[in-house]
């Protein structure tokens, strides 16, 4: 059997693609950037093209890096941004409009008027999700009203939609594969997350055809096979997973009450709840996890919007360090944050607070305030907006009689921070901890691929190979770490004081 796989990682800011052996290490990775389009303010777009172009470019690229030829790999994985929205003719394979990416607000007219016919509580039953124009639904709506023509070719047939996965099925495949896997398919506010179907009442309510939609499959499953002329020969695509549910599984987060945070330009918390669906009452959604099988499985997911962000601000904004990697030395440089506390509520507050209207504070400044208590403050405020929301999760989970979490596995860019991970821990009370593998996101597409292909023989095998490159265990009181989140909370409150 052939020993590698190949992952292809299609995030917001580039395309990348990674080779792994079998042992789910890094052979090589290529990387290209993805050029970002702004059309008006609140508008985000992407060209498909590009997308494509740049993904296909990164594979081969990996392959040449690796030295190893496409007859060598078991299988390809693909993990992508999950809410983007893509729509192209099905004749010529040719768009017919930008990708509108996770971040376009464009479509919230349209969820407020879903809102206004009381089709939240709906929506929230069968999806997990609450109505928003981050979700992939009203962006296609958006598409079939406003570019021209599109409604009337959606009506007899001749358009696909597809978030960026079935794009670049469709694409590796020639046009032959219109698919998606339950993960992404759970991002759309379309999809029936107990039943693994397309709602018919939810297609109906947001006007979209059926015809639209692509087949939905388990995260591990035959999704095609690549054409030759591509990559040098036929490979079979075996996995697929939107990428905060691909990096619970890299994370080997396969069971109920196991959580990874990704830190990133923002954080993203996901619980695995096994296969029970818990409706959040502490403003978290809940998504399809990865599936290796045809049973619904679920994780709660909470998102933090300004995590590593609130580095840049330091960096471009009050130019307090010249590159990201200074941030901590110079928090390191005091011993605490001398009672200052930074909330960046710079886009509105995210879950568990759901405040748009929040704007980003100082307080607790005094004469001998430095920058470097600012940074310290800022570093600790992306550990303080996780802590919240993996508290909201506990109580979920306790509440639905589970257990609350015992242990926060990490990755992403700021993940390699120790003073932020070591804060973490001090604040949650539970062990944090970093793989020796930080491509989680990737990763995990490649296990879903090799379970496809018989590379692996379950996840007990892959919960063998995950392995922890540092724990950082909790060295505070639990009564001080509570007056920290009060303090949190205090300041939290007044980002929205009148």
């Amino acid at each position: 059997m052939p020993q590698y796989l190949l992952a292809l990682d299609q995030g917001t800011s580039s395309s990348r693609s990674i080779v792994f052996d079998r042992k789910g290490q890094i052979v090589a990775l290529a990387q290209r950037e993805l050029p970002q389009i702004y059309p008006r303010p609140g508008w985000v777009e992407h060209s498909p093209i590009e997308i494509w172009n740049s993904q296909l470019a990164t594979a081969q690229e990996a392959l040449r890096k690796a030295g190893i030829s496409a007859s060598e790999i078991a299988s390809i994985g693909i993990t992508n941004q999950r809410e983007t929205t893509v729509l192209w003719n099905r004749s010529t394979g040719a768009p017919i409009h930008n990708a509108l990416v996770w971040q376009d607000r464009r479509a919230e007219p349209l969820c407020a008027a879903l809102r206004e016919r009381g089709m939240a509580d709906t929506i929230q039953a069968k999806t997990g999700l609450l109505i928003d124009a981050y979700f992939s639904g009203t962006k296609l709506q958006w598409l079939l009203d406003n570019v021209p023509g599109a409604r009337a070719q959606a009506e007899r047939g001749e358009l696909a939609f597809g978030t960026v996965d079935t794009w670049l099925i469709w694409q590796l495949t020639q046009g032959k594969r219109h698919v998606t896997d339950v993960s992404n398919a759970s991002r759309t506010m379309l999809f029936n997350v107990h039943t693994n179907e397309w709602d018919e009442e939810l297609l109906a309510g947001l006007n979209i055809p059926h015809s639209l939609m692509p087949e939905v499959l388990p995260s591990s499953a035959a999704f095609g096979q690549t054409s030759a002329d591509l990559l040098g020969a036929e490979i079979a695509i075996g996995g697929v997973a939107g990428d905060q549910q691909s990096a619970l599984f890299g994370q080997a987060c396969f069971h109920a009450g196991m959580a990874k945070n990704t830190y990133g330009t923002g954080c993203f918390m996901l619980m695995h709840t096994g296969h029970n669906f818990q409706t959040s009452h502490n403003g978290l959604l809940t998504t399809s996890a990865a599936q290796t099988h045809t049973r619904p499985e679920f994780a709660m997911e909470g998102s933090v919007f300004v995590g590593g962000a609130v580095v840049q601000w330091l960096r471009d904004g009050l130019r307090a360090i010249e590159s990201s990697g200074e941030v901590q030395s110079l928090a390191e440089s005091v011993p605490d944050s001398g009672g200052v506390l930074l909330v960046p509520a710079f886009t509105g507050l995210g879950a568990p607070y759901w405040k748009p209207d929040a704007r980003g504070t100082i307080t607790g400044l005094t004469r001998g305030t430095t920058i470097a208590h600012i940074a310290r403050a800022a570093l600790e405020s992306i550990a303080y907006q996780s802590a919240a929301l993996l508290q909201a999760m506990s109580r979920d989970a306790v509440a639905a009689g589970g257990a609350p979490v015992t242990e926060l596995r990490v990755d992403g860019g700021a993940s390699v921070n120790n003073l932020l991970m070591q804060f973490q821990a001090d604040l949650l009370g539970i062990p944090v901890v970093r793989p020796a593998c930080v491509e989680t996101t990737a990763l995990g597409a490649a296990y879903l691929a090799g379970l496809s292909c018989g590379m692996y023989q379950g996840t007990d095998e892959l919960s063998a190979l995950w392995k922890a490159e540092r724990q950082f265990m909790p060295t505070m009181s639990r009564q001080r770490a509570g007056e920290l989140m009060q303090q949190w909370e205090h300041a939290v409150r007044q980002t929205t004081a009148d």
